[in-house]
């Protein structure tokens, strides 16, 4: 397979950036001149990818509960261009529901892709960014990791785990020139959101002081000065990016 040669050569992994908040991410580092590998679950959401990167990135198609299936595209990854040392932990699932009724498969699938993926992912990579002694990481909370929220007990103790996962990484490689940090979004406007009637939009709208849902720029250019030399003094931090919905 032959190698791609990006200029420069930093290259960006961000999980799930077939559409939404991973796709405006993926699309703001090839922008910011990174060669971006960008993973989804589906081949119809890899050709997504490769479309909206073109000669900028590739698609590699990863299921983040799956060990082997995160091996394998590590393995494609590098086959292709070389080792990430700019990582995006974006991908997740919700699997909503009052938890007297949650099943023990929905809390399992949740936790397992939210949390444990992250760690199947960052650790084959950690260990070249401390050779390099330079690395960015930077993993996608949610404002329901501080503020809860009912139906979502598994959603939200899988993000409050990000974010003590990213504040430990962070003291213990720090030393090596890799930075670890998180981004919380509020209400971003998605495909989730298109779905509110007007009534639950204006209920919503009204508890953020900006008075306005986020865009998924609004988190990639966050994502973006994290994982800059601007920020290079910045790590086990959590950025909320949510109009002030939640202050803390």
């Amino acid at each position: 397979m032959s190698k791609h040669n990006p200029q420069p050569t930093r290259v960006a992994l961000v999980t799930g950036a077939n559409r939404g908040i991973g796709r405006a991410i993926a699309v703001q580092l090839a922008a910011d001149g990174m060669f971006v590998v960008g993973s989804a679950t589906s081949s119809e959401g890899v050709n997504k990818i490769r479309n909206a990167l073109g000669d900028k990135g590739m698609g590699v198609e990863l299921r983040l509960e799956e060990s082997n299936s995160v091996e394998n595209a590590l393995k494609c990854i590098e086959e292709s261009c070389q080792s990430p040392s700019v990582l995006v932990n974006n991908a997740g699932v919700a699997r909503d529901d009052l938890l007297i009724r949650m099943s023990m498969e929905n809390w399992d699938e949740v936790v397992s892709t939210n949390l444990s993926g992250i760690y199947r992912v960052t650790k084959p990579l950690l260990r070249k960014m401390i050779r390099a002694r330079w690395g960015r990481i930077v993993n996608i909370s949610s404002v329901v990791a501080r503020m809860g929220n009912p139906g979502q007990t598994n959603y939200a103790a899988s993000k409050a785990g990000i974010e003590g996962f990213t504040r430990a990484l962070a003291m213990e490689v720090g030393s090596r020139g890799v930075t670890v940090n998180a981004i919380s979004p509020g209400f971003i406007q998605t495909e989730m959101t298109e779905t509110l009637t007007e009534e639950q939009s204006a209920t919503m709208l009204a508890r953020i002081p900006i008075g306005r849902f986020g865009t998924v720029d609004d988190v990639a250019n966050a994502v973006s000065f994290l994982v800059s030399e601007r920020a290079s003094y910045v790590t086990g931090e959590t950025l909320h990016v949510n109009g002030g919905l939640h202050m803390s």
